[in-house]
């Protein structure tokens, strides 16, 4: 009698080549769709640093709308068509001028604004952003934390174009407290971070072109503390921007 096991061992490895290729396809078929959306739609984005504290903490990781400004080419800076502008007092999602890297920032200025800082106070076309007291229950919900964090910390709520937000200040010895008047070119606009002494910003890097814009986030959708072993935060998971 002939024997059974080749064959039975030949039915099994073309089940098997059959399985991989539907694997392979199915794959194929989320990467054609979630390609995409993550180039045009929508996104997410790691945020290892704390450049923008105390809004954002390391290891959060923002939601990112794409078509807040409009509609590109997936994969390219080419825009298909606009329908908004970028706006102070936004958090925005950008590449960097300088080296193309991915960054969160706040956008401070637009084009034709006359921008200038004195001692860590904005002035924007001539007129003094407004400054208040940062609520200690603010800080106590958002980053509960923070006096063990920020131990020697100033912190404030700035108010940029009918928009405030938090900022905070921890070292005289930081990025430039004082600079301008300068005028924003066109096409251009001008970013800085929430914390304001450790952020590389426009005051570094210069403006920022809007095809360098990629969209603006909302707020974050997960959280992971990096210093406990990236252990959930969930008092930060779906936490809205000001």
């Amino acid at each position: 009698m002939p024997n059974p096991q080749p064959k039975a061992a030949q039915s099994r490895s073309r089940r098997f080549a059959r399985g991989l290729v539907d694997w392979i396809k199915s794959l194929v078929v989320i990467a054609a769709i979630m390609i995409p959306i993550r180039a045009s739609i929508a996104d997410w984005c790691d945020v290892p640093t704390g450049s923008m504290e105390p809004t954002i903490l390391p290891g959060d990781r923002i939601a990112v709308n794409k078509l807040a400004y409009g509609l590109r080419v997936p994969l390219t800076d080419w825009w298909v068509t606009h329908w908004d502008k970028p706006a102070p007092g936004e958090v925005v999602v950008l590449h960097s001028p300088k080296d193309g890297v991915r960054l969160v920032k706040r956008l401070i200025a637009r084009p034709g604004d006359t921008i200038e800082l004195r001692n860590q106070h904005l002035y924007i076309n001539g007129l003094a952003s407004a400054y208040s007291n940062l609520p200690t229950r603010w800080l106590d919900e958002t980053v509960p934390d923070h006096a063990s964090r920020w131990p020697a910390a100033a912190f404030a709520r700035e108010q940029i174009a009918g928009r405030s937000h938090a900022v905070m200040a921890r070292t005289p010895e930081g990025v430039a407290r004082t600079f301008g008047p300068i005028t924003v070119p066109p096409g251009q606009y001008f970013v800085m971070g929430d914390n304001r002494d450790l952020s590389g910003d426009s005051r570094i890097f210069g403006f920022v072109p809007e095809d360098k814009i990629v969209g603006r986030s909302p707020g974050v959708a997960i959280s992971f503390n990096p210093d406990r072993y990236y252990t959930p935060r969930f008092d930060r998971f779906f936490l809205g921007f000001d």
